[in-house]
């Protein structure tokens, strides 16, 4: 079978996995060391880490530790309740100020791209949200490049079950990014597995109409059965969660489709990182472990079925 590290790196969303950390305290610095110093893992996504020392600290880390390093934004504006569709032009004007500080921490921390979210969707005048929405990504963009090269990435969530964001659909998403790219070619979209079921859509359907815009991608799983269980919504729980919807069959689907697409591939290194959070009193440390296994399952999957094809 086909080594999956000649066809992407892998990385994980560090401050999901160790959720004590997503608001820039707790053992930041000692969790990234642990990841690190797993060769597993070529990419991590960090978010704001508070303290100046402890930011130091990690940066030392991921520095020598050669990592791709992509900074993560949705915490912020998720925390700060921001709004980058706002029609509010000083709710909005603060969205774009809380981003505008994640991209100064990114390049602190030398990370190659950061990650946001839109706004939460109206419930009238959509089109004037995605024009707002537009304009803000726009300045954005034009803000990390007068400082460098850094790459923004707009994850797509979802509409209607918990986030309820603005942009949910990724045909929605490409309209964005078509205009926004206007002003910053390098400019891209985020698909998350996890969110797909959420927004209605299949792997194939979903990443082929974002084919020409994806710049990174997550993988994870929902629940989305029952409002009373805790992993409800989008609260990324292990792969085979009972009553979830994403398991090794499902995996396995969404990694052929980036195959397809050509995101992925031998000598193509493009990040596919774990979005996966613990539920209850799980361990962190065991759902990175079992992550780990189910992509291993599930790229074994697909390569017994692609010999099987041919």
């Amino acid at each position: 079978m086909a080594n999956l590290h000649n066809y992407m790196k892998v990385g994980i969303v560090h401050f999901m996995a160790y959720p004590e950390t997503i608001a820039g305290d707790g053992p930041a610095v000692e969790t990234i060391k642990k990841i690190v110093q797993d060769d597993f893992f070529s990419g991590i996504e960090i978010t704001s880490i508070n303290d100046p020392e402890a930011r130091q600290e990690a940066i030392q880390v991921l520095q020598s530790g050669g990592m791709t390093v992509g900074f993560g934004a949705q915490p912020i504006l998720l925390r700060n309740k921001g709004n980058l569709n706002s029609f509010d032009e000083a709710e909005r004007r603060r969205a774009i100020d809380l981003v505008k500080g994640g991209i100064d921490q990114a390049y602190e921390v030398g990370a190659s791209k950061l990650g946001f979210l839109s706004g939460a969707k109206p419930d009238e005048k959509e089109d004037y949200a995605l024009q707002l929405l537009t304009d803000s990504i726009k300045e954005l963009c034009e803000y990390a490049k007068s400082k460098g090269d850094l790459a923004l990435s707009l994850e797509t969530f979802d509409d209607i079950t918990d986030k309820k964001c603005l942009i949910g659909s990724n045909a929605l998403a490409v309209q964005v990014a078509k205009e926004v790219r206007t002003v910053d070619p390098t400019f891209g979209l985020m698909l998350d597995l996890s969110h797909l079921p959420m927004q209605r859509e299949g792997s194939f359907e979903a990443l082929t109409t974002a084919r020409d815009y994806i710049t990174h991608a997550h993988i994870g799983n929902c629940y989305i059965k029952d409002t009373s269980d805790p992993a409800y919504g989008d609260q990324h729980p292990r792969f085979g969660y009972p009553g979830s919807e994403i398991d090794t069959p499902e995996l396995a689907e969404y990694l052929r489709a980036l195959l397809e697409i050509g995101y992925i591939g031998e000598g193509n290194k493009n990040v596919v990182a774990f979005e996966v959070k613990p539920v209850g009193n799980e361990s962190s440390d065991i759902i990175i472990a079992q992550s780990k296994r189910k992509l291993v399952d599930a790229w074994s999957l697909v390569h017994s079925q692609r010999r099987n094809r041919y």
